[in-house]
């Protein structure tokens, strides 16, 4: 009896000094995944991994911009490459004849289902599915160097350039600059409202463009200042238009300029259900959630920071959220952030 009560007691003892180590690493481990939290900059209840997936062709240069083509794929532009994702894979578009790198910043798939590349080097591109048009300063484009194009509602294109706009209706370009209205010549991005006016994000300022009558006009906030190096502007679901930039972020009603934050705004976007989503120059995610944008400064919750130049936000349309960065993308899909590298 002596015995076996010894035996009982040593197996208490082990159960119990093995149960206090094992709590001792989990503490340690929690403590330890605290740490790698903070120096990331997630928001612990938010990500719950990390991961980096492998595949053919995905982006593994700086992505300027994401869209979604008429399929609702998206279509990303890496710089040297524009590459579309069906959700399963990455598909290279291909070049024409004698081009490495289209220098792409922009892509844009039309109503007709062309491609259209914008090219820091080689003015645009026009993809038809088999054949490329390429239209430079030759054609009557206004500058080579082009950085965002617009389709607007009857299907004409801008393009942002940075030697002003050009509107080509199909068969010619009409040219904005300076000498026109156009408040200043280096135009980041282009946004026409639910009323037709086109709005454009400039090095220097916001500018408004009213068809109806032909005349640009400056936008300024409240106090008068103007808007700098504007890089980002949509309309949401509400009629709100946004503005991001070097300026922070701000959210115009139809009366009233709100200043959100400083931190320099590369892409504010709105999901299907609402919230608006940004992306600063230094990788910070941050989403405004619906039911808080009827406060006059509603605050946003930041999901991740990766500490690398970013430039995109969008949706896909499985729900993630995708980031273009200065190394290709990543997503998020409510719990993980996955970045997406290219199988070499």
């Amino acid at each position: 009896m002596k015995n076996q009560f010894k035996i009982y007691l040593v197996t208490i003892l082990v159960i119990f000094l093995t149960s206090c180590n094992g709590q001792n690493q989990t503490n340690s481990s929690t403590n330890h995944l605290k740490q790698l939290d903070n120096k990331l900059g997630i928001t612990k209840s938010t990500i719950q991994k990390i991961d980096t997936l492998f595949t053919i062709n995905a982006p593994s240069r700086m992505v300027r911009k994401i869209r979604k083509n008429k399929k609702g794929n998206l279509l990303i532009t890496a710089f040297t490459d524009v590459i579309e994702f069906d959700g399963e894979t990455f598909s290279k578009i291909p070049k024409p004849v004698g081009i490495e790198s289209f220098d792409a910043f922009d892509a844009l798939e039309d109503s007709k289902g062309n491609i259209w590349i914008a090219s820091t080097r080689y003015g645009v591109f026009r993809y038809n599915g088999n054949n490329f048009t390429n239209f430079t300063t030759d054609n009557g484009l206004i500058h080579n160097r082009t950085m965002d194009i617009h389709q607007d509602k009857i299907g004409n294109i801008w393009i942002a350039t940075m030697g002003g706009v050009s509107y080509y209706n199909g068969k010619i370009f009409d040219n904005f600059t300076t000498k026109e209205g156009l408040t200043n010549n280096d135009v980041n991005t282009i946004m026409e409202d639910k009323t037709g006016k086109i709005w454009f994000g400039t090095r220097g300022t916001l500018c408004l463009y009213n068809p109806l009558t032909s005349k640009f006009t400056q936008v300024t906030d409240k106090e008068g200042n103007s808007f700098k190096n504007v890089w980002t502007l949509i309309e949401d679901s509400k009629g709100n238009i946004w503005i991001g930039g070097e300026d922070g972020l701000s959210r115009y009603d139809g009366l009233i300029f709100t200043n959100l934050t400083t931190e320099f705004v590369s892409c504010v976007y709105e999901d299907k259900i609402g919230n608006i989503w940004t992306i600063s120059s230094e990788g910070s995610l941050k989403q405004y959630n619906e039911s808080s944008l009827v406060n006059l400064k509603p605050v946003s919750t930041e999901i991740y920071k990766n500490n690398s130049m970013s430039f995109r936000v969008i949706e896909d349309k499985a729900g993630k959220i995708w980031v273009g960065t200065l190394q290709g993308v990543f997503n998020y899909d409510g719990k993980s952030i996955n970045y997406l590298k290219n199988i070499e």
